[in-house]
């Protein structure tokens, strides 16, 4: 059977008309019975990167976390909303962002996810076991809220981006650090940790995007008046990315579900309802720099030409407020505050670029080797 991926126009950020938008899409996918039952306990998964106002477009918006909530209280089920922040804790990153005050509101638990448990995942292509949030898994079901927004090393964080998030936040680091600056080797860990959680519906904030250096405050906000759902999230990404005039090979985790044979990368073989991809296409959306090399050079050039060629975190010391988040999220434990400032061991860098996606003052860019500047012109 066919995926099938519903869009929707939605023009603002009110209350009701963010909540027919999403009834609508998820009307068009059979409604929102089809699945949730009554009694269930469901986790409505958003993006809560950081302690961002809404404005910002970091985070998934109150209002679409407001409409799943009303929509799976109408399935007679229970919902509950979690997440686990890279910095900070779930509720000091709600109570930013809105979401907080919508779950006192809707009288729903706003939940940490922070106990790790070790998972087999005997299914998985590549990764055979995780360590995940153990209240991500006594639920009965997930709802997966993702942002639309661009991401310097993965191009873009949709619906499979977005399941990280069940990874606890201390644990994240380690997987960076496993991976490295292997794109194509998080990407298939990415993969495999959104089939073993498989959440049951997928629903984008497209409403206002963020392009450019994403997903942190050095991105841009956009308004694109789009909400996406599916219960395929895959399906859903791969229609997200011709959305945005994108290619399929840009999006690495389209890229690797197509070459594992995991899910459907296809649009052939996906249906869409609602709007048209044509009609709702942005043909200007600004994507950021991915960084991560593509080849490997050979072992005697490897270490003299890296930091020429690969790209790398620069920091504005003028933006710079020293708060030292970057400091302690890096995985290899390579920044360090020096006579105030903050140094980067660039030589151990792996370029995962959690230093640019959590810093608050956007005072992180991307900044290419001159070797690649001279390669790309």
């Amino acid at each position: 059977m066919s995926p099938t991926v519903a869009i929707e126009k939605c023009n603002n950020y009110e209350d009701a008309e963010v909540y027919n938008a999403v009834k609508k899409a998820v009307d068009l996918l059979g409604g929102i019975n089809s699945f949730v039952k009554k009694g269930e306990k469901i986790l409505i998964k958003p993006n809560l990167l950081s302690a961002a106002h809404s404005d910002s477009a970091i985070t998934t918006h109150p209002s679409i976390v407001r409409a799943a909530i009303k929509l799976v209280k109408e399935a007679g089920a229970f919902p509950v909303v979690g997440d686990s922040p890279g910095i900070g804790s779930a509720q000091k990153v709600s109570a930013k962002c809105g979401i907080l005050d919508v779950c006192k509101q809707e009288d729903v638990p706003l939940i940490e996810l922070k106990q790790s448990v070790e998972i087999e995942n005997p299914k998985g292509r590549t990764f055979k076991r995780f360590e995940l949030a153990k209240e991500a898994l006594d639920v009965d079901g997930i709802i997966n809220l993702p942002k639309l927004k661009t991401h310097t090393q993965m191009f873009m964080t949709l619906g499979v981006k977005n399941m990280f998030g069940c990874v606890v936040g201390k644990r994240k680091p380690q997987w960076h650090l496993a991976a490295g600056s292997n794109r194509e080797h998080f990407a298939r860990m990415l993969i495999d940790l959104y089939l073993f959680l498989k959440p049951r519906l997928n629903i984008v904030d497209g409403i206002v995007g963020l392009e450019g250096e994403g997903p942190g405050s050095s991105g841009k906000p956009r308004h694109l008046g789009l909400v996406v759902a599916s219960g395929d999230a895959i399906a859903m990404d791969r229609v997200i990315i011709d959305i945005v005039n994108a290619r399929l090979d840009d999006l690495i985790t389209c890229k690797v579900a197509r070459d594992d044979s995991l899910g459907e990368t296809d649009l052939a073989n996906i249906e869409v309802m609602g709007k048209t991809i044509e009609s709702v296409r942005i043909k200007d959306f600004v994507f950021p720099k991915v960084v991560g090399m593509g080849f490997s050079l050979p072992y005697n050039l490897d270490k003299h030409l890296k930091k020429h060629l690969t790209a790398k975190p620069f920091i504005n010391k003028k933006t710079c407020t020293l708060c030292n988040m970057c400091v302690n999220i890096c995985p290899p434990g390579i920044m360090k505050e020096i006579k105030n400032k903050i140094e980067i061991d660039y030589d151990n860098c792996i370029r995962c670029f959690c230093c640019q996606e959590i810093c608050p003052e956007g005072a992180i860019t991307v900044k290419e080797g001159f070797l690649m500047k001279l390669l790309l012109k």
